[in-house]
């Protein structure tokens, strides 16, 4: 698998941690989280009462989705990893329509992963 020869592999960890910090505060409730709270018809709660599967599941997929933006990054497929970020954003904007979010939440969301994307394309031009 020469896909996973030359990764950067400190650029896929770190795009991964800043990707999950950043949404940790993007959804908190002085920044988006409140509104986002109210239009996801969900409620805020403190930090023990943390949906543990959600938090490894996002964990997890912010993993995968900085490996593909690392893959892209090794063969100079910039664009590759630009119409899967929007694919991402796109994809989330299905999902939560299907539940019902408000416009703002569907907007909340799709927007982090896109940041989520760039933060990951960044650490990949760094590292």
């Amino acid at each position: 698998m020469n896909e996973f020869e030359n990764i950067s592999w400190i650029a896929v960890i770190s795009g991964t941690v800043i990707s999950f910090l950043v949404g940790w505060g993007w959804y908190h409730e002085k920044f988006f989280g409140a509104k986002w709270a109210q239009g996801s018809k969900v409620e805020l709660g403190s930090a023990k009462d943390m949906p543990v599967f959600a938090m490894v599941t996002q964990l997890l997929g912010l993993f995968l989705f900085a490996m593909v933006i690392g893959i892209t990054a090794q063969f100079d497929m910039l664009i590759t990893a630009v119409f899967t970020i929007l694919a991402i954003c796109v994809l989330s904007l299905s999902a939560g329509g299907f539940v019902g979010k408000s416009t703002y939440a569907l907007v909340v969301d799709a927007a982090y992963l896109f940041v989520a994307g760039v933060v990951m394309i960044v650490m990949q031009g760094i590292f």
